[in-house]
């Protein structure tokens, strides 16, 4: 598959997804986005990923819509707009947030409004110190439609999010380690190597239980405890006739670690 805004590269069962459009800072246009969607797909039907990273070449992650790009939405009907602009950029957040395998984000420099919508989708973020969020959507006049406004609140809480939503406040990397939206901190030169380390570790998850479970995270979001034990019962049953359990529990038993295979 042919990419223009991104890179794909496949090592050590990680694929990996790096935005690269450095005569743009790394801002992004529908194209860039549907690309990225793309990929997700692409590395999710992929038996041999394990793990997908997103990430970007040069000082920035993303440093939001390209200012060309926004200029063209405003002379686009609304209609037009919702039924094809944003089918590329929910698309992206969707494949992201709806894939079954671990995802990690892993930057340095800025994650704004775009960028940060994408970190939020999926599951770690993993940063070097000059790194910061920002959803200043608001400074122009619109709003965070790719997940944001209800994930922001559930990962640092309401203040926070309040406080970065309606005044576009930029958060920085050590508050974001604080308040437990990143795992890790690492010094820029760190990075690479780091998140080389932990995406491999990522592949070594049980596939079936990890999706499963990913699942059952993200229903919980909007569910109920009794719709959750009744749909957990039924993932957990599933899981204990499976040969990945039968694995674990011997590697528990053996003090060794398991090989997953994702039967």
């Amino acid at each position: 598959m042919t990419y223009r805004d991104i890179e794909v590269t496949c090592a050590d069962r990680v694929g990996t997804i790096a935005i690269h459009r450095p005569e743009a800072r790394n801002s992004v246009r529908a194209e860039t986005m549907d690309e990225i969607g793309r990929a997700v797909v692409q590395l999710t039907d992929d038996p041999d990923v394990g793990a997908i990273v997103l990430t970007a070449k040069g000082r920035h992650f993303v440093t939001g819509a390209e200012f060309s790009f926004l200029q063209d939405l405003s002379r686009t009907p609304a209609l037009v707009v919702k039924d094809k602009v944003y089918r590329s950029f929910q698309g992206a957040a969707r494949a992201l947030w709806h894939c079954p395998k671990p995802t990690l984000c892993a930057f340095a420099g800025a994650a704004v409004t775009v960028g940060c919508e994408l970190a939020l989708v999926c599951d770690y973020r993993l940063v070097a110190d000059t790194a910061f969020f920002q959803e200043s959507w608001i400074k122009l006049g619109i709003l965070p439609p790719l997940g944001g406004m209800m994930l922001l609140p559930r990962l640092v809480g309401l203040g926070p999010a309040t406080d970065m939503v309606l005044r576009g406040r930029p958060m920085k990397a050590d508050e974001a380690l604080r308040l437990g939206l990143v795992v890790e901190v690492v010094a820029p030169e760190a990075l690479a190597e780091r998140r080389e380390a932990f995406a491999r570790e990522l592949t070594q998850v049980a596939p079936q239980a990890y999706a499963l479970a990913k699942q059952g995270l993200h229903r919980g979001l909007e569910s109920t405890m009794e719709k959750e034990w009744a749909a957990n019962v039924l993932a957990q049953a599933m899981l204990l006739g499976s040969e990945d359990f039968k694995e674990g529990l011997g590697a528990v038993m053996e003090k060794r670690a398991p090989a997953f295979t994702g039967r």
